[in-house]
């Protein structure tokens, strides 16, 4: 895997295609988003990687302010924007209750998330898929990215079209202002 890595050294994706930067999800950065696992542009910890790397897919505590008013539901992305794709890799995405003030390590567990919380489609699956880029590739950025929206992605019903949708139709899907937006991110090498 080093030699892929290496070979790919220079392969990234492109950044302005993750979901800070669409259109639809632009507006004001009122929002702060932490976390006391690590800190913004901090390596994080091996527990929060893939499975397949050694770690746990242990989703980190993320705490956030509180949303501006007539915000209807938060969205939580986590995207690799270092993938040696086209776009960055989509590792989760979640609806969360604005109640809702921070998620507790492993809130993004498919098999048991956390209160409030509605996990959707990933380019890798359903729930949040830690770190685990390609030995030799280099640092590989993980953005977290937090948006309140004034309209909810859809009515909250199972099985409907929301829960079935691509992550990219997803997030180019939402309708309504952005109210504030915040982005944590955290850094991983092998």
């Amino acid at each position: 895997m080093t030699l892929l890595g290496r070979l790919l050294k220079n392969r990234r994706a492109d950044e302005t295609q993750a979901a800070w930067h669409l259109p639809n999800l632009r507006g004001p950065e009122g929002l702060t988003l932490t976390s006391d696992q690590f800190g913004d542009g901090d390596t994080m910890l091996l527990e929060h990687c893939g499975k397949h790397i050694g770690g746990r897919d242990l989703s980190p505590r993320l705490t956030w302010s509180p949303p501006p008013s007539g915000t209807a539901q938060l969205l939580l992305v986590m995207e690799d924007v270092d993938v040696p794709m086209a776009k960055p890799a989509v590792h989760c995405v979640a609806l969360i209750d604005p109640s809702c003030d921070h998620l507790e390590p492993g809130a993004l567990d498919a098999r048991q998330p956390g209160r409030g919380v509605r996990l959707m489609r990933s380019t890798i699956g359903r729930g949040y898929h830690g770190p685990g880029p390609i030995k030799g590739h280099g640092p590989h950025r993980y953005v977290f990215q937090l948006f309140a929206l004034a309209t909810p992605v859809d009515s909250g019903a199972d099985a409907n079209p929301a829960d079935r949708a691509r992550p990219r139709a997803l997030l180019g899907s939402v309708t309504g202002p952005v109210l504030g937006r915040a982005r944590l991110t955290g850094v991983y090498e092998r």
